[in-house]
């Protein structure tokens, strides 16, 4: 029997119909910005940042956490010794900016929160010292500060013997013309940034393959990959703020851009307003996704809707742009390409891959 996402105890109709409660809710209080200079760009619930507008920038705000990768690095270091708890910081970072700059924001601040259930869990120095070099990391490759945290003890909410990563951050769009707004045509290319493997997306479903195999993470992947499983799960996750900074002062511009994680390649119809986003050049599978879709089994489509399946980052680009946005990435050390084109059928939203087969309709995403 195959594996999905919900079998292992995740459901985004669930998750996403509270999260659109939570955008209904949560417009009603948009008033209060007024007594403060600011106000709330129209169309904007839904999407990865909050912005708040003034009169000549915006400001940005995510709040995002980790997931359980850790308990992943928390099951690696206790079998092999090996402590993964600074890829693991650089990750909560990650999830973080890369959702911040999907409006144009480049981040100025990020907070660390990170819950317990019982404060001994930070008298391994090993770890705690890992986690926090790998946090400062992070801010660094992001070009933020560390500007502060949370470590609350929450004893009877989260065992004993873990931890709950998340943060915040905050950014700044200046001037407002930098603002990714979704001003896509039809013709636009779609570039594909590269992941680094599952980054910090369907960590429950890889966790539960694991479990199912005798050698648990220490089983080798294969497909030319040297690696073992859990050593391939815990690579850090790519940090794309470089490649939007540079975009920006470069002059060029970015109509809308997709951090590829929860709903996996259904991310990149995010925007409302309706296109056919077709995938004609995707890229062979890395030997990670390989080897979880025969452990799990998963099957294609189930893989394609939860994990990155090798792109961590997307950006649409006007035609002209294709070329100075490929130079972008390479100039700033990202594996990138044209992987497809945005096209126009009516009232249809859809993501298509023709050669895998492959068709996501707009009914699939549900997050506004």
């Amino acid at each position: 029997m195959s594996l999905s996402y919900e079998s292992s105890g995740v459901r985004y109709d669930q998750l996403d119909a509270f999260k659109r409660a939570c955008q209904q809710a949560a417009r009603a209080t948009a008033g209060a910005l007024a007594a403060h200079g600011y106000a709330e760009p129209a169309g904007t619930r839904g999407e990865s940042a909050y912005l708040i507008e003034a009169g000549d920038h915006l400001l940005a705000h995510v709040e995002e956490g980790l997931g359980t990768k850790n308990l992943v690095a928390d099951a690696v270091y206790a079998a092999t010794g090996k402590c993964y708890y600074r890829e693991i910081a650089i990750d909560t970072v990650a999830t973080i900016v890369n959702d911040l700059i999907t409006c144009g924001a480049l981040p100025i601040s990020v907070a660390m929160h990170a819950a317990v259930g019982d404060s001994g869990w930070f008298a391994d120095r090993t770890r705690t010292e890992a986690l926090v070099a790998g946090f400062a990391e992070g801010c660094r490759l992001a070009g933020a500060v560390w500007g502060g945290g949370e470590t609350p003890t929450l004893g009877g909410v989260v065992e004993p013997e873990a931890i709950v990563l998340a943060g915040s951050a905050i950014g700044k769009i200046s001037p407002k013309e930098r603002r990714i707004t979704g001003d896509v045509r039809a013709g636009d290319g779609i570039l594909f940034l590269a992941s680094s493997g599952v980054q910090t997306n369907g960590l429950s479903l890889c966790r539960r393959i694991a479990a199912q195999l005798p050698e648990g993470y220490s089983t080798p992947i294969g497909h030319g990959d040297p690696r073992t499983f859990g050593e391939a799960l815990l690579a850090p996750s790519v940090i794309y703020v470089g490649f939007a900074r540079e975009c920006q002062q470069r002059g060029l511009k970015l109509n809308y851009v997709a951090h590829v994680t929860g709903h996996g390649w259904r991310k990149l119809m995010r925007l409302e307003e309706p296109f056919v986003y077709e995938i004609t050049s995707p890229r062979p599978l890395p030997a990670l996704f390989e080897f979880i879709m025969e452990a799990g089994p998963v099957e294609r489509r189930e893989a394609y809707a939860t994990f990155n399946m090798g792109v961590g980052f997307a950006a649409f680009v006007a035609a002209s742009d294709i070329e100075p946005a490929l130079a972008v990435a390479r100039d700033t050390g990202y594996d990138a390409w044209l992987a497809g084109r945005v096209t126009k059928d009516g009232n249809r939203k859809a993501v298509v891959v023709p050669s895998l087969g492959l068709t996501f309709e707009g009914d699939t995403l549900q997050v506004r």
